[in-house]
């Protein structure tokens, strides 16, 4: 019988038959990418989201206009390539694919140009002269934060802050005031992988920050109107009926406004891994709007005519609709709560037409509702973490296993809480596991008790707190408010202590200093795949997500950090403790070189260590890594300082730091990162040992428009050792 399944190429020259044979293999490959494709047709319109936001991601990434212009290009190319060359669904994934990467990085670059706004060139003293846009209280600061829209064209959005005893009546959203202010430029990244808040400012259009000086004047006073009035009173009524403590909680539920939080008790939240609970997102979006529509359908069931003549189901569906707008618009439309709205109604669309309400569909959707918008959003932790987690929970119960496993069904009364606690214990360490990889990279932190404190703490704020401070809230316009604050207030005490509890136990936290960008890009790439895909292959997912996290656990640790001011410098020891020059810096200072070291503690002082000699004028350290000794000499004061002695302790330094401009008689045998080198290289983490190499701000913000720094000049910290060190 003749066989049919394979070319005969037996008898064929060795060039045709290697042509053929590798044809045969891939057609062979072909059907079945084919009919993988088939079997997942339905997972394949989120990873047109996905590729949405990877070209978003790519142009934060990328460093030049050259390489967003060449990925731009190569988006293109590879989505005519799918649309024409290639056949089948795999041809048209890759080509839907290539061109949403392409569009998503021409959106975000479009929109960095659209919003360009004039920015503060130099720090200066100036009267400040506009109307109020916005108006935040700082009540851990005992200060309040100020948006200004100014007079001055050439400077038209600031931000300033004021203490808050000098802040006069009248002061609310369309104030007319005037004040001196000490302004300057928005505040770059301090060091390589902390927080950018000069990117943050360009996109929201503030070109200065800065904090007033003397009495303010408000020529026109303005009183809050509309929804900006709801959340004074809110703030203010929510003040008057509980303590300070479990006031700015409740404030925070609603309202969304975290400022009024004790800033102990919101660093026990992050420690703990109960900060997302301080957020307004998709559990409080979800509780308000499953109780809106559970109150509206009970209350609506008690008319026999209505429930005979109206789909009450449906006309629920539409109260807790509004439910959830209204309560988005009330806490800010903030990035997550707009999220979540669009989940919450197209989960409420999808239950009035009879359809499956949560799916990965659905939150791609949301996802590109934001990105369209508001594409900067993708670099923020919110909208990474607040999708991350919504994914991971949808996932985790959409697999086969979990459905057999957490489904409800008729059992005795122990099983169904045995499996109910189950469920709750696997949707906490799916989340945690989803959101440790964002908490290291953004806040070189993680909470390592994250799950068990969660496993009480959701339940205990969604179907305790929320309802009853919705309950005192309702009841105070008859009254009969003060036994729910009460309660309301105990539970709050009840969950600042768990924080508490947690935040303090050892090895709570888990820290880790800057991890590398690609780390962090594979973890993220896994944790899709894993999500995205629902037969066996989402398996191969484990394997980006293995490399990219053992990747960001074998991060180098920086021996040397230097602020782009050239003020601040911390020596990490062999333990781990960053050691800094100035022992009277102030908090955020000591906290910023901490994170950065990844240590989780208080910092130490660099002059009081054995291996340092330190005057108050400047410091000298032998930082010993591995059998090579470094010489570190840094300034720390502003004072003249010997001519002599100073040019030989350069000559016999490996490294020399100042706030100043040095002369060139200081002559380092490594680096000079004196003011000028500094302005250009932004805060650097500097790795010493055998192959020294060093991270800038510079290099983290290439040419985004926010960038104040330039390139690292090679002649200077890029230098080599002389031959024979």
């Amino acid at each position: 019988m003749q066989r049919t399944s394979a070319p005969n190429i037996a008898g064929a020259p060795l060039p045709q038959r290697a042509r053929k044979l590798w044809k045969a293999r891939f057609a062979e490959w072909n059907e079945g990418l084919e009919k993988l494709l088939e079997a997942e047709r339905a997972q394949l319109p989120p990873w047109v989201v996905v590729g949405f936001g990877t070209g978003n991601a790519a142009w934060f990434a990328l460093d030049s206009q050259g390489q967003w212009t060449a990925f731009l290009c190569m988006g293109a190319a590879l989505a005519l390539l799918g649309f024409t060359l290639l056949d089948g669904r795999a041809g048209r994934a890759v080509g839907w694919f290539a061109l949403a990467a392409t569009v998503g990085c021409g959106l975000v670059w479009a929109r960095a140009c659209w919003v360009e706004e004039p920015r503060l060139g130099r720090p200066l003293v100036t009267e400040v002269h506009g109307r109020v846009q916005s108006v935040d209280h700082l009540a851990a600061k005992e200060s309040t934060r100020l948006l200004v829209e100014t007079d001055d064209k050439s400077l038209p959005l600031v931000r300033v802050s004021v203490d808050d005893d000098k802040l006069p009546q009248g002061i609310a959203p369309g104030a007319q005031i005037q004040v001196r202010a000490r302004l300057a430029p928005p505040p770059p990244m301090a060091l390589p992988g902390t927080y950018d808040f000069a990117r943050d400012a360009w996109f929201k259009g503030i070109g200065a920050v800065g904090k007033t000086l003397g009495d303010m004047t408000v020529e026109v006073p303005a009183q809050a109107k509309g929804l900006d009035r709801v959340r004074t009173r809110l703030r203010e009524h929510i003040s008057s009926r509980l303590r300070p403590n479990p006031a700015g909680i409740a404030v925070a539920l609603a309202t969304g406004d975290q400022n009024a939080v004790d800033q102990d008790d919101a660093e026990a939240m992050r420690r703990s891994g109960l900060t997302h609970l301080l957020s307004v997102s998709g559990l409080h979006i979800a509780a308000a709007v499953a109780f809106a529509m559970l109150l509206s359908l009970k209350i609506l069931a008690l008319s026999e005519r209505l429930a005979l003549r109206f789909n009450l189901v449906l006309v629920s569906a539409g109260i807790a609709a509004a439910a959830g707008i209204g309560y988005t618009l009330l806490t800010g439309a903030q990035v997550p709560t707009v999220r979540s709205c669009v989940a919450a109604l197209l989960i409420l669309l999808g239950i009035a037409l009879g359809r499956e309400a949560v799916s990965i569909r659905l939150i791609a959707a949301g996802a590109l509702v934001v990105l369209v918008f508001r594409p900067e959003a993708l670099a923020g932790p919110s909208f990474q973490m607040s999708f991350a987690a919504v994914t991971a929970i949808v996932a985790l119960h959409s697999t086969a296993w979990s459905r057999r496993l957490f489904q409800r069904r008729e059992e005795g009364i122990a099983l169904r809480l045995a499996r109910a606690g189950l469920g709750t214990i696997a949707t906490g360490m799916a989340v945690e596991l989803a959101l440790i990889p964002m908490a290291l990279f953004h806040f070189h932190r993680s909470g390592l008790y994250g799950v068990g404190a969660n496993i009480i703490a959701i339940p205990l704020t969604t179907f305790v707190i929320m309802p009853l401070e919705a309950g005192a809230l309702l009841l105070d316009s008859v009254g009969l408010g003060r036994p729910f604050w009460f309660l309301c207030g105990a539970a709050i005490d009840a969950l600042l202590r768990l924080a508490h509890i947690v935040a303090s136990a050892k090895g709570a936290v888990a820290m880790l200093p800057s991890m590398p960008v690609w780390a962090f890009g594979l973890m993220t790439a896994g944790g899709m795949w894993l999500c995205l895909w629902s037969t066996r292959i989402r398996l191969l997912g484990v394997v980006p997500f293995a490399v990219g996290a053992v990747a960001a656990a074998l991060a180098s640790t920086p021996d040397l950090l230097v602020t782009g001011d050239g003020r601040h410098l911390a020596v990490v020891s062999e333990d781990g403790t960053p050691l800094i020059l100035r022992d009277r810096a102030g908090d955020y200072v000591r906290g910023l070189l901490a994170e950065a070291s990844g240590f989780d503690g208080d910092v130490g002082d660099l002059g009081a260590r054995p291996f340092s000699d330190c005057s108050k004028d400047a410091c000298i350290a032998a930082v010993r890594k591995g059998p090579t000794e470094w010489r570190v000499l840094a300034t720390r004061s502003s004072y003249q300082i010997d001519w002599e002695p100073f040019t030989r302790a350069c000559a016999a330094s490996d490294i020399a730091v100042s706030e100043r401009r040095l002369p060139r008689g200081c002559a380092p045998r490594w680096l000079k990162l004196d003011r000028d080198v500094l302005a250009r290289t932004g805060g650097l983490a500097i790795y010493l040992g055998k192959e020294p190499r060093i991270d800038s701000v510079a290099d983290r913000v290439g040419d985004h428009p926010w960038a104040e720094t330039g390139p690292m000049p090679r002649s200077t910290p890029r230098a080599r050792f002389p031959t024979g060190r």
